[in-house]
């Protein structure tokens, strides 16, 4: 019976000992399983990718020692290499040489992009290729290499600024289009590979995850929904891929968070639900053509939303209803609260907004606010947006003192800081460390409410305050440029 005991504890010291072996083999199994898809997407989505070079013209005067390679304007402007090297770059220094002669140089730049789409017919075949406007959007020759070494010279399909986003074609055929993932299934937590050509380095793969969704208010592009990755991306990866595991893309590669001018962890890349929607009104129309409600709104902050009387989280604010606009024509007002879109819910100003300037004009469409407390469906026919008609969007902030000094809004006052006259009171003092310095107030700001109700007076200012004084909190409607906002102070 012993023995037979001393049998069974002898098999099982040798299971224990055998086991991390077998853990360690699984482990290596699954990392060479990972390796090998990587490696299969590599294969698979490669001879799609594209490398850009891009030739602009810059007239100035010859370089000295002292001067950019660039000459006096840097490739694609000032405001991409602050894009990869951060809001502290400020150009390249240059020494003038007034007696130098004025001649124009061919200015380098590269980028990527993957081919989008094919078209076929009896009069031509055209491959598109996607990539980022800044990418093209001063090109005067624009060169495609693909990995096998074909070249082909590149013309403009379209390009929109606002999005930053391009199609460009060649004249060719055979060349394998990328498969479109549904960017609005993609997961926090997935494996994702950016492919491209940073520092001109060809056909350069790296891998991450999707870190976060839905990056608004970054200011690269006027329409933001972007995908954040760590996966590592560079200047020159402008307008290359981000795929999934399946090989299909995600994103296109736009932009980095950078002190430094190299990878730190932190990209975006556009959704491609956004891309193609996009692309293929600038294949079809050359041009793209977006919904337009008329009003400016901004986020609900905890505070706005108290001053409002409802729970924080439902929805964005309408600052502003532009005169016979579409909002105006059905019935939205300043100071509704846009809980609802098209029967989805609304969460952000940045999500919104795309989701209205997709939206074909001449559509019908059903918004539900909170009014007052109580929720009001209203349906509106979408307009078209022209660039003067831009939707201005703000924000607000809380803070913990007052500190404002106003005075009546004179026709000097008035011109002095270019407002209207006759509406509301004009601010001509912001004191340092105030709730209104806080919460961005500048001086000539134009206080046109308080607490929903209307000023035009010193008098009628402070008797509006003074009515709320018990609750320690205001809520102000102020125009700056043009654009108005709610503000909430509480103290």
């Amino acid at each position: 019976m012993k023995k037979n005991r001393n049998i069974q504890l002898f098999l099982l010291l040798i299971c224990f000992a055998v086991t991390p072996v077998y853990a360690m083999d699984g482990g290596v199994e699954n990392l060479k399983q990972t390796s090998k898809a990587f490696a299969s997407v590599a294969r698979s989505v490669s001879p799609s990718v594209v490398f850009i070079q891009v030739e602009s013209a810059a007239t100035g005067s010859t370089n000295t020692p002292f001067s950019s390679p660039f000459g006096n304007r840097l490739p694609f402007g000032d405001d991409l290499f602050k894009r990869f090297f951060g809001d502290d770059f400020t150009g390249i220094p240059r020494r003038p040489r007034f007696d130098a002669p004025q001649r124009e140089r061919q200015i380098i730049g590269h980028g990527s992009g993957f081919v989008f789409a094919a078209k076929s017919d009896f009069k031509s075949d055209k491959t598109y290729i996607l990539t980022n406007n800044h990418v093209v959007a001063d090109a005067n020759r624009i060169l495609v290499k693909f990995q096998d070494g074909r070249e082909y010279v590149a013309t403009i399909t379209g390009r929109d600024p606002q999005s930053d986003i391009a199609v460009i074609e060649i004249k060719a055929e055979g060349r394998p289009a990328l498969a479109l993932a549904d960017s609005s299934k993609a997961e926090v937590g997935e494996w994702v590979i950016a492919i491209g050509n940073p520092f001109g380095l060809s056909n350069t793969l790296t891998v991450g995850v999707i870190s976060a969704k839905g990056r608004t208010s970054l200011g690269i592009s006027d329409y933001e929904d972007f995908i954040q990755t760590d996966a590592a991306i560079n200047p020159g990866n402008s307008g290359g891929p981000l795929v999934d595991l399946n090989g299909e893309v995600v994103g296109i590669n736009t932009a980095i968070f950078s002190r430094s001018g190299g990878y730190m962890g932190v990209g975006f890349a556009i959704p491609i639900n956004l891309g193609k929607v996009i692309a293929h009104q600038l294949i079809e129309k050359g041009e793209v053509t977006r919904g337009y409600l008329g009003i400016a709104i901004q986020p609900l902050t905890a505070e706005l939303a108290e001053s409002f009387g409802i729970d924080p989280g439902q929805g964005i604010l309408v600052a502003e209803v532009t005169k016979n606009s579409p909002a105006d024509k059905a019935g939205l007002r300043q100071g509704d609260v846009i809980v609802s879109y098209d029967g989805e819910p609304v969460i952000d100003v940045g999500s919104f907004r795309n989701r209205v300037s997709l939206t074909p004009p001449g559509s019908r469409e059903h918004l539900t606010v909170l009014r007052d407390g109580e929720k009001s469906d209203l349906t509106i026919t979408i307009g078209k947006l022209f660039m003067d008609s831009q939707v201005a969007q703000g924000s607000a902030q809380g803070a913990e003192n007052i500190g404002l000094t106003v005075q009546n809004l004179t026709p000097q006052l008035a011109e002095q800081f270019d407002v209207k006259p006759g509406e509301g009171v004009v601010i001509t003092k912001v004191q340092a460390g105030s709730i209104a310095a806080s919460a961005g107030i500048e001086i000539g700001s134009v206080i046109l409410q308080v607490n929903r109700k209307t000023v035009n007076s010193v008098s009628e200012f402070k008797r509006a305050v003074k009515e709320n004084s018990g609750k320690k909190r205001a809520l102000l409607l102020i125009r700056k440029d043009n654009v108005q906002r709610y503000v909430a102070l509480s103290w």
